[in-house]
């Protein structure tokens, strides 16, 4: 085996001429291994970056062994680890912020220790698209987009001053500023490469994004999925991450759509589909004759919901189509020639026609796409598709069905109860099913010309038939990117949708992550005064309860096309086969079949107007487009200027401290458990998300800096100060804490005995130079991966954590912050062993660490053995140097 540092591959390294330019790749052919062409094509992704990057540290021959030998290898019952490094990394501002304060923070620390702060820049391209921050305060006026972007501005402020710095400080990262779009629809449309060129070298384009939407990239044939903070800091800094080798689901598509079928609906039955399969934590590689029948825009579309339906990928190899639409979008002839050749060059390129080109596949499910009907998914769950037909008697079920994901437990009688209100000096009624939300959102669908396009010429149609939208019903209109409000306006269908209520509000995520704005008081006072189940209808990729409006208790996904539909019927409970949508210029009914747009006449305007024209034009001016971007003055230094009076960017105290040498491994001596925990405590238990409560410590901390109530904002809007997050983490009013009387984010301070929060408890530890431990059961850290689960713990004191087992990426990330993971022999846990979590705990641990040993714990008089869960020698590494931060600050200097 070659040593550390010197790749083994090497002599794969082979040139390609292509256009009269030689580049070099590694040619995974001269591997001359049958087994390669057997593979998954999202699995030969991951085969060459572990080719490409072994160095026998981080990527090591035996990883590049394993997933050639895929076949075999994913059936392994434990699941077989593997290194991967990806191309690059994107990020959103509400996940990017903190991203960027741990650089700056890392700038300020090489500084301190005698080093050149210049050299602290991402190593891996990172791309931050700032979306989450526009709300839907405006709407159904033509200054709605001014007034909604200079609130975000305002609201932002803080925020926006220190992301410019970024950008002007940061080499090899991308900050592109608000009111460009949504990061997963300018990924597509603009960020993606599809092969990188590194200098000579040609390689897959492949990425980690800090949003679990990251996915929607596998449309146009680049893996890439959302990982935590923690995890894309470190690809950033040039790390691997490592994920277990993946079964791959192929998911064979045949047939044809009907002519009334959309895109929406397809994704929305693969969504409820593939979660009858179970496709968490697998691959979903999707082949077969019908994906011939797919845009780019529709596959886009069906990777992007790939969370909904739980796989890790939605993965479509590139092909001609691929080709097609990178042409479509202006990419350089150039670049897409080599992009061909390449691919082609290393068997990666694919024809769905071609039978003798499918790969082996763990499991096989199919999908006719004639049997896709018009469709919603609703009203609490992504995977919950009800077809159009059956939405009136689906909807009324619910109303009577036990409460429940499909069930809100009315009395029968109350049912058919309806409640006037006045608004806008007119009188109108509210009942069960009515909808006060109507939202043309997110990237899953405004990235489709053929929804768009086909939503505004049913506006045309409706508004030509004399049609209207209720003046209560808060409809918008959020595009992902400015490319979609060229074709409209090209098109000639803006007025007509304006005419309806939807005018462009913002160019973000919008009402999809629940920035959808106030509704008219008069309606929220019926609704809740009645107890009404009242309805938001979205083209968005979530629904979840409380996430698109408090007073939204029932939310369906749907396509543009029927975004527009239920908003004119102003509610959900028709049969729109049965029932007119409404009444005609002269009173005559109005059916939906009459006003929706054949799809022959949607894809030719789609051909003459959506041009690569507007795509040149909006991405020619990605960074410099916004004014108020444009004229807000950041500093120019080197170091970050913290100003000690923000409470929304902070400098962490990671690297207070820290010396160049590597200090000595330390023991853990008489600790407190700060928690004594049970079995799947999740991520959501321990990081800090939603609204500040009022009588928290996080609130108390805003209150003494001056904050009312009404500034405290979210956890999430201010995961850029650290003082907040810490006393935000364990703060979930749902924790349940063996310590503490009752469930909620408190504890017990041993010594005095005294029940206090969470963090008062760790403060009052860290006062008395006490370090603090954590006690858990099985499955700790479940949950979506998040940075503050791990770095809360931290600033918190908590020196280890010793559970019975750990979701593998949250035990990775307490490595990344230096916190010792340790787990109780199989068959021990606290209760076996006679744990109150009230003893003092001394942890020894030698010099010389090793992957895997026994360490000992000490209780007073007795003690019991644990597992070091330290897995590779990397996080030995990390750990030795206090984190992954702390050990690339190191490297650097």
């Amino acid at each position: 085996m070659a040593g550390e540092g010197t790749n083994p591959f090497a002599h794969l390294l082979s040139e390609i001429k292509i256009g009269g330019e030689t580049f070099k790749y590694y040619n995974l052919l001269d591997l001359k291994d049958k087994r390669y062409d057997r593979l998954p094509f999202s699995i030969r992704v991951l085969l060459e970056a572990a080719v490409r990057n072994c160095d026998n540290f981080q990527v090591k021959e035996e990883d590049v062994h394993n997933i050639l030998d895929w076949e075999k290898k994913q059936n392994v019952a434990e699941g077989v680890e593997v290194a991967f490094r990806p191309a690059r990394v994107i990020l959103q501002d509400f996940t990017g912020v903190p991203a960027v304060v741990d650089f700056a923070a890392m700038r300020d620390a090489v500084k301190d220790l005698g080093g050149d702060p210049k050299k602290i820049n991402p190593i891996c391209p990172a791309d931050l698209v700032i979306d989450h921050s526009v709300q839907v305060e405006f709407s159904r006026t033509s200054s709605a987009l001014q007034k909604n972007q200079e609130l975000e501005f305002e609201r932002n402020y803080e925020r926006f001053i220190f992301l410019k710095w970024g950008a002007q400080a940061l080499k090899n990262m991308l900050i592109v500023p608000p009111g460009s779009g949504i990061v997963h629809q300018v990924n597509l449309e603009y960020l993606a490469r599809v092969v990188f060129k590194n200098e000579s070298l040609l390689f897959p384009d492949s990425l980690v994004g800090t949003d679990s939407h990251t996915t929607m990239i596998n449309g146009l044939g680049v893996i890439g999925w959302g990982v935590g903070g923690i995890e894309a800091e470190a690809v950033m800094l040039g790390q691997a991450v490592s994920m277990v080798l993946p079964k791959v689901v192929g998911y064979c598509i045949t047939g044809t759509l009907s002519p009334l079928s959309t895109s929406t609906d397809l994704v929305l039955t693969i969504t409820k589909h593939l979660r009858q399969v179970g496709v968490v934590g697998k691959f979903v590689e999707f082949y077969g004759p019908g994906v011939e029948q797919l845009s780019l825009a529709d596959r886009a579309t069906i990777s992007n919901m790939c969370p909904e339906y739980g796989a890790t990928v939605g993965f479509f190899p590139v092909d001609n189509t691929t080709i097609k639409y990178l042409r479509q979008s202006s990419r350089d002839e150039k670049k897409i020639a080599e992009i061909e050749a390449y691919l082609k060059a290393v068997n990666m390129f694919r024809n769905f026609s071609d039978a003798s080109q499918d790969p082996i596949y763990s499991e096989v499910v199919t999908l006719d796409l004639g049997d896709v009907v018009p469709s919603l998914s609703g009203p609490k769950r992504p995977h919950d598709r009800v077809s159009v037909s059956g939405m009136k008697e689906d909807f009324s079920n619910c109303l009577g069905n036990q409460i429940g994901f499909k069930g809100y437990g009315l009395p029968a009688d109350q049912h058919d109860k309806t409640v006037p209100f006045v608004y806008e000096n007119q009188e109108y009624t509210l009942r069960h099913g009515s909808v006060v939300i109507a939202a043309i959102t997110s990237c899953t669908n405004t990235s489709n010309p053929t929804v768009m396009l086909g939503a505004g010429l049913l506006a045309k149609n409706a508004v030509e038939a004399g049609l209207k939208v209720a003046p209560y019903i808060k409809t918008s209109l959020s595009p992902g990117s400015g490319v979609v409000t060229h074709y409209l306006q090209h098109s000639g269908v803006t007025p007509f949708l304006t005419k309806l209520g939807f005018d462009i509000v913002g160019y973000g995520c919008m009402t999809c992550i629940g920035n959808s704005g106030p509704i008219p008081e008069p309606i929220v006072e019926a609704i809740e005064k009645n107890d009404l189940v009242c309805c938001g209808v979205l083209s968005g990729n979530r629904n979840f309860e409380g996430r698109i409006h408090p007073n939204t208790r029932a939310n369906y996904l749907a396509s543009p096309l029927l975004v527009i539909a239920y908003a004119l019927a102003g509610r959900v409970d028709i049969d729109f086969e049965a029932e007119p949508i409404g009444l005609g210029v002269s009173g005559n009914p109005v059916f939906l079949r009459d006003i929706w747009p054949k799809r022959g006449e949607i894809q030719q305007v789609e051909r003459d107007h959506v041009l690569p024209v507007m795509f040149k034009d909006v991405y020619a001016r990605i960074t410099t487009g916004n004014e108020r971007w444009n004229k807000l003055e950041a500093p120019e230094d080197v170091l970050y200027p913290w100003d000690t009076r923000s409470t929304y960017i902070k400098k962490p105290p990671f690297f207070e401290g820290m010396t160049k040498e590597l200090p000595a491994v330390k023991s853990i001596e008489n600790a407190y458990a700060l928690l004594n925990l049970g079995d799947s405590v999740t991520t959501d238990h321990i990081s800090p998300a939603g609204s500040i409560a009022r009588n928290s410590p996080a609130a108390r901390y805003l209150a003494a800096k001056g904050l009312t109530p009404r500034e405290f904002n979210s956890y999430g809007s201010r995961r850029g100060n650290d003082a907040v997050m810490a006393r935000g983490t364990f703060a979930n009013i749902r924790l349940v804490n063996k310590l503490a009387k009752k469930t909620g984010p408190r504890t017990l301070h041993v010594p005095s005995q005294e029940e206090m929060d969470v963090f008062d408890a760790a403060d009052r530890y860290r006062e008395e130079k006490q370090p603090v431990i954590i006690l858990a059961g099985k499955e700790y850290g479940s949950g979506s991966s998040r940075d503050w689960a791990a770095k809360g713990p931290f600033l918190l004191g908590v020196r280890a954590v010793i559970a019975e087992s750990y979701e593998r990426i949250h035990r990775s990330n307490l490595v990344g912050m230096g916190i010792i993971p340790l787990q109780y022999m199989s068959g021990e846990n606290a209760t076996t062993l006679g744990i109150t979590g009230k003893e003092a705990f001394t942890i020894k641990l030698p010099e010389e660490l090793k992957t895997g040993m026994t360490i000992p714990v000490q209780m007073g008089n007795r003690s019991f053995n644990t597992i070091l869960r330290f897995d590779t020698d990397v996080e030995l590494t990390y750990f030795k140097h206090g984190g992954i931060l702390n050990y690339m600050i190191r490297k650097m200097i």
